[in-house]
């Protein structure tokens, strides 16, 4: 649904992304014209050399909506430059990000293209890794004021991910499905407990979100389907947490072999 509000929305927002500028939003805004927004900006990223790696999906974390005032979940990409792989220890640069915020989230990588109407054990067999990942969000509109076509149309909110060690999931399907379901998540700031969540908290459990991503998908006509190698984030098992530079965050799960790491940010941009 190319339309010319879209392309002056798109045309729009590229221009604040790393800059910390923060503009209001879109009155009349819909779904449908938001993932043309969405389209749009992934086109431009690539011209200007960045390469789609996935997906994250955002307000999977049915608990939170009426803090941020949405009703439904939504989609956009992660990038070759927005995407960092870990091992021990992330480091995060908040500049030009406005008012960001840190998610624990669980993160799925696709073997091969799942396909609409499949249920989570079928979407398990298109995954082959599983990780504990941090994604950094923030909101161009002042104050966390938008709704979800807003949000989507917003780069999805998505700033940053950092992904931790994968575990390899084809050797044991059937575990890693039980645990996917039933897991828990401790999320930790400077060492004291900031929050807990569930496996449910995302729309049911990550195996359940990342149905809903191939259905969202499928629904828009023009939308790239998923493909194997793409990575999906399912999103925030907890609230997600205002970040300050200086900060060190961990989240430990329980019910689920994902190794933790630490993050810490700071507000200075590279060298």
């Amino acid at each position: 649904m190319r339309t010319d509000r879209a392309e002056a929305i798109a045309a729009e927002l590229l221009p604040l992304l790393g800059t910390g500028a923060q503009r209001n939003g879109f009155p009349g805004l819909g779904m449908a014209e938001a993932y043309a927004v969405v389209d749009r900006v992934a086109q431009l990223r690539r011209a200007r050399g960045e390469r789609p790696v996935g997906r994250k999906i955002g307000f999977t974390n049915t608990t939170i909506w009426e803090r941020y005032g949405v009703d439904a979940p939504m989609w956009n990409y992660v990038y070759d430059s927005t995407v960092h792989w870990v091992e021990t220890t992330a480091v995060c640069t908040l500049a030009g990000l406005p008012e960001p915020r840190i998610e624990p989230e669980v993160v799925l990588h696709l073997a091969r293209a799942p396909a609409a109407g499949m249920d989570e054990t079928a979407l398990l067999g298109c995954v082959d890794w599983v990780a504990h990942g941090f994604e950094i969000v923030h909101s161009v509109y002042p104050g966390w004021r938008m709704n979800g076509p807003e949000a989507a149309a917003a780069f999805g909110l998505h700033g940053a991910l950092f992904i931790g060690p994968g575990r390899e999931v084809r050797a044991d399907r059937a575990a890693w499905g039980a645990a996917l379901a039933d897991f828990t998540v401790e999320l930790s700031r400077d060492g004291s407990p900031r929050d807990r969540g569930h496996a449910r908290n995302v729309f049911g459990g990550p195996l359940s979100a990342l149905r809903f991503l191939v259905a969202e998908i499928a629904r828009h006509p023009g939308a790239t389907p998923l493909e194997a190698g793409e990575i999906v984030t399912t999103g925030t098992l907890t609230d997600a947490h205002p970040l300050c530079p200086g900060e060190i965050w961990a989240a430990v799960f329980k019910g689920i072999d994902l190794p933790s790491f630490a993050l810490t940010s700071h507000d200075r941009s590279p060298a």
